[in-house]
């Protein structure tokens, strides 16, 4: 380490960098970099939820300057700024010797919502999550790939928790200055501007540009000054207003998104609908087809060549619906431009064609204009085929061109940093024989948070089962080891729930709460239940038996508490009802003190959560749950999955690496289901969960229980990943056959 004073230049090198490495999402998976941001303001990174741009507004150029005059301080940002070059630079992807086609003709994936990240809150949930993670390991793997989505102006909603334990909703207006965006710029350095035909108008949209590593993804906006008010307002929220606001946001998407892709240039090798709210885009690429000349099969035919399409929801209402009256007046200028009678477009959004009744279907119309469709868990593409076999009447159920492929996550993105300085430092030292050139082991005396020298051999291999198979290994890591980890994680999930509920108390200025600093106990087995509370996800469904799960929760001997947290959609009043009724529990029953309720749920809550919690529990009324995700978060962290087996549960569990509720099948009644999915559930927790977890040897050590962490470790981490999914995607759809 030089102590040599940088030189004004290096200086002026190292803050350009840093604001580069900002402007990248890069550094919502890179550990090294979130803690230099996080160094530079403590208390900013804390309150400006984690925003690596906002923070460098809030440190003057001048006091960064100064700062950079530490030495050490000073090597650390050279070596992230090393490793972000490296990364953006690395010509070695599998990319590289699997998927050479896409790196020239990218994937454009098109999705009505994002998640990145807490700093750029355009989801809404689960989808939008599944599109952040997959485009993090498209970057990782070096796939050409271009994401399309709006730019939501007041994203999604953030919670409050009224007086009667009500949600309510508010929002927040984001600069797009304090945001990891930049704008999209033409040859005059201005806004560049595109235009398409909404309704009887011409509708003027910009782009903002989000880099994702090596991936970009383009977020459309309205909200220009030529725009009439309720057109600039189409990129106001996520999913907001009626349905006329819904197809105008979905027409903005699809055909917009084409539209700004060929203005920039790009030339896709084919075009990805995530879910059906992407669907217009092959109106337009009919639309451009037929303008060069072909005629309305030629077209369908080579647009449907061009088109994939991912199913996310088995549940009729997921699935967008548009009456013929409203389709015909926003697509009244646009119609015009497609050389065909307007009655054959609509057949291609109708099960029955001949049915001028009948709604326009966005799913009905990606799936006839698609070379190939996917579900997101094998028992979903069952389902999915059963939901869609009407447009197949001539083929048995079971050759309905539906697939699967199940669902992942980015793992380092979902990784807690408490966890990940664990395995790196555990994971990142191979032995002389595997070390890869160029790469070396931690030096001695190296912190242990300290390991950057072995950072592209840990990034690079987190994914591969070997990796983790080396968990299984207690001569690799301890027992003892493992369960002081768990009750770090616990501890520091159980700090975050009372300073969150502290200023929730605060907010509401009551005097019902109990005494913060001793709310939890971080002995306790921990249970967490975080997500969408769509009223098939049960959330209550645990405290159906009240009196025997507050007998259990006030076990002194084998105590057992309960963090949930999610948010119900605002014209959802059966799910703000689940959340009245578990808030109330939480105060005014004997479940005080046992149970908390965290608002304003988001990704730094969440993995708070699947990091903190002891068990993941999972609900759903089977078969509905299309996948799920949250619960592929919790095995790195060394949370065990406790879930109906739909989704991707049903696949991971092997008996030996989580629980299961109840058996691979389901009642064919609401009522049943409920009743007998109450029960099963009670019996697991009783008769297997909660002695395993308070079995102990002689040391304190819930053996049987570590060893079932292992096995989630082991079964679990390297198959549910993004990393799996989109080599996947890429071998069985992406790449021409």
């Amino acid at each position: 380490m030089t102590k040599t004073p940088l030189t004004s230049e290096q200086l002026t090198a190292l803050a350009a960098g840093l604001n580069k490495v900002a402007r990248n999402l890069w550094w919502t998976w890179s550990q090294e970099a979130q803690e230099i941001f996080q160094e530079l303001s403590p208390r900013g990174w804390q309150n400006l939820y984690h925003n690596a741009v906002a923070i460098l507004h809030e440190v003057s150029d001048y006091e960064l300057r100064v700062r950079l005059q530490d030495p050490y301080f000073a090597n650390r940002v050279s070596e992230v700024l090393r490793l972000f070059d490296a990364y953006m630079n690395d010509q070695h992807t599998w990319a590289h010797d699997q998927a050479q086609a896409l790196r020239a003709n990218p994937v454009a994936y098109f999705s009505a919502e994002f998640g990145f990240h807490e700093t750029l809150p355009i989801a809404a949930g689960g989808l939008g999550m599944l599109a952040g993670d997959h485009t993090k390991s498209a970057s990782d793997l070096g796939i050409g790939f271009v994401g399309i989505s709006l730019f939501y102006r007041e994203g999604y909603f953030q919670q409050a928790i009224d007086a009667n334990n009500w949600q309510t909703e508010y929002f927040t207006l984001l600069n797009p200055k304090n945001l990891p965006v930049e704008p999209v710029l033409n040859e005059k350095g201005e806004p560049l501007v595109c235009r398409m035909d909404i309704g009887m108008n011409q509708v003027a949209f910009q782009a903002w540009r989000a880099n994702v590593g090596r991936a970009v993804v383009y977020l459309l906006d309205a909200n220009r000054p030529e725009n009439e008010q309720h057109f600039r307002d189409l990129t106001q929220r996520v999913y907001g207003g009626d349905s006329t606001t819904r197809i105008m946001q979905e027409m903005l998407l699809g055909i917009g998104g084409v539209k700004l892709l060929r203005t920039l240039g790009v030339q896709p090798s084919v075009f990805h609908m995530n879910e059906g709210h992407a669907a217009f885009l092959t109106l337009e690429l009919v639309r451009e087809k037929m303008a060069a000349g072909k005629n309305l099969s030629e077209a369908l035919s080579q647009t449907k060549a061009e088109c994939l399409f991912t199913t996310h929801t088995p549940v009729e209402a997921g699935h967008d619906r548009f009456s013929p009256d409203l389709m015909d007046y926003a697509m009244h200028r646009f119609r015009t431009q497609i050389p065909a009678p307007f009655g054959e477009i609509m057949k291609l959004g109708r099960v029955n064609p001949q049915d001028q009744h009948e709604p326009f279907c966005m799913t009905v119309l990606a799936l006839k204009l698609s070379r190939a469709a996917n579900a997101v868990s094998e028992l979903h593409g069952r389902v999915s085929r059963h939901m869609w076999h009407c447009l197949f009447p001539d083929k048995p159920v079971e050759q309905v061109p539906i697939g699967h492929i199940t669902n992942g996550i980015h793992l380092l993105g979902w990784m807690k940093g408490t966890v990940r300085r664990l395995w790196q430092h555990k994971l990142t030292a191979p032995s002389a024989d595997e070390t890869p050139a160029g790469v070396g082991t931690p030096h001695e005396g190296t912190r242990p948070t300290d390991v950057r020298a072995s950072e592209p051999y840990w990034a690079t291999q987190v994914n591969s089962p070997e990796f983790w198979l080396r968990l299984a290994d207690d001569d690799f890591i301890s027992d003892e080891e493992l369960w002081a980890l768990r009750f770090k994680l616990r501890r520091e999930l159980i700090e975050f729930a009372r300073r969150r509920l502290l200023i929730q108390g605060q907010r509401l200025a009551h005097g019902d709460f109990i005494a913060f600093d001793q709310l939890l106990n971080p002995d306790a087995l921990t249970i967490g239940f975080a997500r969408r509370f769509a009223t098939y996800k049960r959330a209550p469904l645990i405290f159906q038996q009240l009196e025997n799960i507050v007998r259990l929760a006030c076990d002194k001997d084998r105590p057992v508490q309960f963090i949930f947290a999610g948010k119900a959609h605002p014209r959802d009043d059966d799910g703000k009802r689940f959340i009245q009724h578990i808030i109330h529990l939480s105060k005014y029953s004997d479940l005080q003190g046992h149970l908390v309720f965290i608002e304003n749920y988001d990704v730094h809550v969440a993995r708070q959560m699947v990091s903190g919690c002891d068990v993941w529990l999972n609900t759903p009324r089977r078969p509905l749950e299309a996948s799920g995700t949250s619960g592929m978060k919790a095995g790195c962290q060394g949370c065990l999955n406790l879930s109906i087996l739909d989704g991707w549960w049903r696949e991971g569990y092997d008996g030996t690496n989580g629980f299961a509720i109840g058996e691979d099948s389901h009642a064919d009644s609401v009522e049943q289901q409920d009743r007998v999915d109450s029960a099963n559930l009670y019996k697991v927790l009783t008769e297997e969960v909660i002695p395993l977890f308070y079995q102990r040897d002689a040391q304190g050590i819930p053996r049987q229980w570590i060893q079932r962490i292992r096995r989630a470790m082991v079964t679990l981490v390297p198959q549910f990943t993004t990393a799996r999914m989109v080599r996947e995607y890429t071998e069985k759809y992406y790449l021409p056959k």
